[in-house]
């Protein structure tokens, strides 16, 4: 079997997606976009604001969102957990 490798930033970009939560992204030349995230994919985010904005990942220093994201609910547990033996 192969092992599935949890992708974080993936996961992190679809929560505040399908959530719907506004961010703040820096870029590295120092400009600041806010917004919600519409998609993504390995290179791009297409931001929304009053317009669309496609902004290149390479291009980003830092995302903030507006509000906390809850990572460990969309992560798998830990194998030391699944295997671990209840007594």
């Amino acid at each position: 079997m192969g092992k599935s490798q949890v992708n974080l930033q993936d996961i992190f970009l679809n929560q505040m997606r399908k959530e719907k939560i506004p961010v703040t992204m820096y870029l590295v030349n120092g400009a600041r976009l806010t917004g919600t995230i519409k998609g993504f994919d390995n290179f791009v985010i297409l931001m929304k604001q009053e317009n669309q904005q496609l902004v290149y990942k390479h291009a980003i220093s830092t995302i903030i969102p507006e509000k906390p994201v809850e990572l460990l609910e969309n992560m798998e547990p830990k194998k030391a957990e699944q295997g671990a033996v209840q007594g």
